[in-house]
């Protein structure tokens, strides 16, 4: 039996936490514990529907990590990561098409769905959403072949804007069609990131399984709260393996045009709602670099 949690009230003297965000796109990436926990994902699925209640657009592109791997074990194949994403092989991939579409966003649709008729799933192969390239890496100076991953070149929001002004909310799987007429495994963080930066967003919120992004990691405990895109660029490069594509996704957002980035810790109930309503943002919060006479905009001030 899944436990409710209480739904995080916003501060007391806070400015209206949908100010200025009412009739505004923010996309939200979903990953991590929360999507094995069934008390964080109803609590989830609650926060997002919340969101819609209050006027803003919420769009979610969720990942499915632990699943994939699970199943791939499963059925007695590789499991592997190098520089963060998972090697994909063409039996890798039908694994992880099956388990993203087949099964994770049929549970998330349904849990939103729960809490009111939002929800519609798609895949970034829908409607040519999501087209990618694919993607390459290096591991200590060497190239290394990743198989079918990913990078997205292009994102067709029109299905997406179209369900937006239907009052619906787009639950989106982060696999893409290619323009070698490949299917690809894109990154759910460089994937929400992408759709972020398509629809104009206001925000991008990223779920994961820490409480934010710690300086001098593992030896430091302290989160950083703000970051601009200057900071973390150079931050970037000695990041975690497992941080560097959440990072790489914020950063691409808030340079190009998203008001501002959050990651917050998905194991915390109602972290979404928490990030919206909370006077001081909890995790760690990517702004855009202020340029002279040209200020952050609203939204990517504290």
């Amino acid at each position: 039996m899944r436990t409710a949690v209480a739904r995080p009230a916003p501060e007391s003297g806070a400015p209206s936490w949908t100010e200025g965000l009412r009739g505004r796109t923010v996309v939200v990436k979903f990953g991590g514990n929360a999507m094995v926990d069934g008390a964080l994902l109803d609590a989830f699925a609650d926060d997002v529907v919340e969101l819609r209640r209050a006027g803003l657009l919420p769009v979610v592109v969720h990942g499915g990590g632990p699943q994939i791997s699970a199943m791939l074990d499963r059925l007695g194949l590789e499991s592997r990561f190098e520089a963060g994403l998972r090697v994909t092989t063409p039996e890798a991939m039908d694994v992880v098409r099956m388990v993203l579409t087949g099964r994770i966003q049929r549970e998330l649709v349904g849990a939103i769905n729960a809490h009111g008729p939002y929800a519609v799933g798609l895949s970034g192969e829908d409607a040519h959403t999501l087209t990618a390239v694919r993607r390459g890496a290096e591991v200590d100076g060497r190239p290394v072949d990743l198989g079918q991953v990913g990078e997205v070149v292009a994102v067709a929001p029109d299905t997406l804007r179209a369900l937006l002004d239907e009052g619906r909310i787009p639950v989106v799987s982060p696999v893409a069609r290619g323009t070698d007429g490949q299917v690809y495994n894109v990154n759910a963080d460089l994937a929400a990131s992408a759709v972020a930066v398509a629809l104009g967003a206001a925000r991008l919120v990223v779920l994961t399984d820490v409480a934010g992004l710690y300086a001098n990691w593992p030896h430091g405990t302290e989160v950083i709260e703000r970051l601009t895109a200057a900071e973390l660029g150079k931050l970037l490069p000695g990041l975690a393996s497992g941080m560097l594509p959440k990072m790489e996704g914020c950063l691409q957002a808030v340079r190009a045009g998203v008001g501002r980035a959050q990651v917050l810790d998905g194991r915390v109930p109602h972290a979404v709602l928490r990030g919206f309503t909370a006077g001081k943002s909890p995790g760690t919060t990517i702004v855009p670099d202020e340029r002279p006479n040209h200020p952050a905009p609203e939204e990517a001030r504290p």
